[in-house]
């Protein structure tokens, strides 16, 4: 019988801190109308100083570990998605792996910004499927904070900070699109677009973490358009039509694009969990900020299909098809 990557647990962790559009008047030229009509974003939660992604990753994956009452022993994989690692090296899955107290398996980051989750989650489902792997953690970990340029209106506004996760392990499956776990997963990139979302700063090249640059009409127009095509693949590989999707659960940079996206699928937004008023984008961590806070509160049920769909610098996109 083929392998399905069942999810097992959720956990998210928010830091502490919250700052409301209003609070970020003082520090640049902008206003709450400003930032909420063209993005639908309120608030956003920032990390204290001292505060690492790691830190905010272990949080995370510790709460999907208890609410599956699995020890970290018992893990053979803990994949990291992250823009922002605590160091250049080594990876921030492996002060994750120190922290929880996982002692065997592999720990190792994915690195595709806003698609970040989406990626780390293929690489688990692939392990698993493989046999390779029985448990394995997905988080998503962001300190964009850390990294944004806050003279900088046009991009300061539109991010936070935060981490989700998501437990998996294998289980038995029909090959059917009737099988609980993960369907399908579909990833893509397009180095040409590196100027329009980008970090000027690195290693390599200035040896300083530098700040994020963004062309937003640019990347607005591409994730639209790349976003969809992502959808479409995923439903096709799985032979669904959009009727068949329960919940969309996209990433969280702006509620236009979200509001695309559902519509493309003919889903009211209640259908849609939506997130990014109170969280703004938490790049990699978004999407597992939004499936931990729907699963949470009762609206994804056994058995619903939900779709997952992403666009981050790079450009890089993807999708995935998940029944819960």
């Amino acid at each position: 019988m083929p392998l399905r990557s069942h999810v097992i647990g959720h956990g998210a962790y928010l830091p502490e801190t919250v700052w409301t559009n209003a609070d970020l008047t003082s520090k640049v030229d902008t206003s709450d109308e400003w930032i909420v009509k063209r993005t639908g974003i309120r608030q956003r939660h920032i990390a204290a100083d001292g505060e690492l992604t790691s830190d905010l990753a272990t949080a995370a994956c510790r709460q999907a570990l208890e609410r599956a009452g699995l020890a970290p022993q018992r893990l053979d994989l803990l994949v990291c998605a992250t823009a922002t690692p605590d160091e250049t090296f080594p990876a921030t899955a492996t002060r994750v792996q120190a922290q929880l107290g996982m002692t065997g398996g592999a720990a190792f980051d994915v690195q595709a910004v806003c698609s970040g989750f989406v990626y780390a989650l293929a690489v688990a489902d692939n392990f698993l499927r493989l046999g390779q792997a029985q448990t394995a953690l997905v988080v998503g970990a962001e300190t964009f904070s850390r990294i944004l340029d806050w003279t900088d209106r046009g991009t300061c506004v539109l991010f936070g900070d935060g981490a989700g996760a998501v437990l998996l392990r294998a289980g038995e499956g029909s090959g059917r699109n009737t099988d609980r776990g993960v369907l399908s997963t579909h990833l893509y990139s397009d180095g040409r677009h590196h100027d329009a979302l980008y970090v000027d700063g690195g290693v390599s090249s200035t040896g300083t973490a530098g700040h994020l640059r963004m062309e937003g009409k640019e990347v607005f127009r591409h994730a639209v358009v790349r976003m969809a095509e992502a959808i479409d693949t995923a439903l096709a590989a799985n032979d669904l039509t959009p009727g068949d999707i329960d919940w969309l659960v996209p990433h969280q940079a702006n509620i236009r694009i979200i509001e695309s996206m559902a519509k493309r699928l003919n889903l009211p937004m209640e259908r849609v969990v939506a997130t990014v008023e109170r969280h703004a984008n938490t790049s990699a961590a978004s999407i597992p900020l939004a499936l931990d806070e729907a699963a949470g509160d009762g609206r994804l049920k056994r058995g619903e299909l939900i779709l997952l769909d992403a666009m981050g610098g790079g450009f890089t996109w993807g999708s995935a098809l998940v029944r819960w």
